[in-house]
């Protein structure tokens, strides 16, 4: 534990799989910070985790984490800073492994590295008569489509893991504010049945857990909403004490800025119910949050809190879904409009030619209509991008819908240039429940 454990710091090393890492390594070296969480995983991001794992069984966690691990891991053990991140994905023991090796090749020593398995849950469902949540549909009309099934776990699997004396823990599908959470449970001792204490850390990691959001990354806006400095943002901290209440800051040099506007667009982002966030340790409330500055870049945070656990995990399926095929080209000066409005035409008449009959359509002009279609007056641009995506049955009609835009450069108007194309496949998420009592977690260690 720390050695004034009434005052805990934590700071939001990452808020999505591609974040810059720049402003973690700045918080490891400046903000006299104890714990450094990266939450790296999205509801589909933990599905393809799982598809490159069944390509290569090695593989599955993060692709960025041995290059934030390789920036990090030196600083942070220099500076006692503990690691907590979910960028295992759909196979943190791997990433255990990898992160072993990256220490061991950096000279680094007296590491002890923890990974959480269980949130894999796929052989669990299957067959199981669950409810899509998203749909209504029953589990068994994706079934031979599933690809992936991931449990929300909570904070008691990373708490176990600092206990065990961990200096990185890595687990993959968890509750995005319990990697925040699990270190002041630690820390200060706190039950996991103190739910308003509960209720109010889950607040304080929302807000942190999107990293940049916080500090006015996704809060610009020229004009209405100034934030200096976005070259260089840096992302929040959070100095919390063992009551729960805490403040909100930066590193002073680093960009962006913390307000109370920025604090409250955060607190209801992805938020169905701000009386009800539903998570695995607890219903937070957030209704009675209140936000004052107390200095520049300094935001105290008040109220907040929680009930009983639903005791149910909320679990994500990937599932597959068909292919979209995609092409883009574009056209400038004068009539491009016109001459794009051409292209879409002759990708319409092409596609009836050809016997392909595509699913879901949509023939944009981007920069004319791709957003809002014809409901507001886009003028006269001197240039734009005519896009076609389509969702298809197999990929041979994803790639053939592609290269029927490339073939526009001399069977279309004049002037088209820049052809982009590409073919994928769907992969879909929809969510079950699990009774909390049926998912089991394990946490692994390695020592370097």
């Amino acid at each position: 534990m720390t050695q004034n454990p009434q005052i805990l710091r934590i700071g939001s090393g990452a808020g999505y799989s591609g974040d810059r890492i720049e402003p973690a390594v700045e918080l490891a070296e400046k903000g006299n910070i104890q714990y450094l969480v990266f939450e790296c995983l999205a509801e589909r991001t933990i599905a393809l985790a799982q598809q490159r794992k069944q390509k290569d069984p090695d593989s599955g966690f993060d692709p960025l984490l041995a290059a934030r691990m390789r920036a990090c891991l030196p600083v942070c053990q220099r500076n006692g800073v503990k690691i907590i991140t979910n960028m295992g994905a759909a196979h943190p023991v791997a990433a255990m492994q990898e992160t072993a090796k990256i220490a061991r090749e950096l000279g680094l020593s007296g590491l002890k590295i923890a990974a959480v398995t269980g949130d894999d849950v796929l052989t669990l469902i299957q067959g199981r008569d669950l409810t899509l949540l998203e749909s209504g549909e029953p589990l068994a009309s994706i079934q031979d489509r599933i690809i992936s099934a991931n449990a929300y776990l909570g904070a008691a699997p990373i708490v176990e893991a600092l206990q065990g004396g961990a200096n990185v823990v890595i687990t993959g599908r968890v509750a995005d504010p319990a990697l925040f959470i699990a270190p002041l449970i630690y820390e200060f001792g706190w039950s996991m049945e103190d739910y308003d204490l509960l209720g109010r850390a889950t607040a304080m990691g929302h807000l942190l857990e999107c990293a940049g959001h916080l500090t006015g990354g996704y809060y610009a806006d020229p004009g209405v909403k100034e934030v200096s400095g976005l070259g260089r943002l840096g992302f929040p901290l959070a100095e919390v004490t063992d009551d729960g209440s805490f403040f909100l800051t930066k590193v002073p040099e680093a960009g962006g800025m913390i307000t109370t506007g920025t604090c409250k667009e955060q607190l209801l982002y992805e938020i169905h119910d701000p009386a009800q966030y539903l998570t695995p340790d607890v219903i937070a409330d957030f209704t009675h949050i209140t936000f004052s500055g107390i200095g520049p870049d300094q935001i105290r945070v008040t109220g907040g809190a929680g009930r009983t656990k639903s005791g149910k995990l909320k679990v994500s399926v990937g599932y597959r879904d068909g292919f979209i095929g995609e092409g883009q080209i574009s056209y400038g000066g004068t009539g491009a409009v016109a001459r794009g409005q051409l292209a879409l035409d002759i990708i319409r008449q092409r596609l009836a030619d050809i016997d392909l009959t595509p699913g879901e359509v949509r023939y944009d002009l981007i920069g004319m209509n791709s957003l809002y279609g014809n409901t507001l007056d886009a003028g006269n641009p001197a240039e734009v991008r005519v896009r076609v995506a389509s969702r298809t049955a197999t990929m041979a009609e994803a790639v053939q819908l592609g290269n029927e835009v490339e073939a526009l450069y001399t069977n279309g108007p004049a002037g088209g240039g820049g052809v982009t194309k590409s073919a994928t496949e769907v992969i879909a998420i929809q969510s079950v429940f699990l009774e909390e009592t049926q998912v089991y977690s394990e946490v692994h260690y390695v020592v370097v």
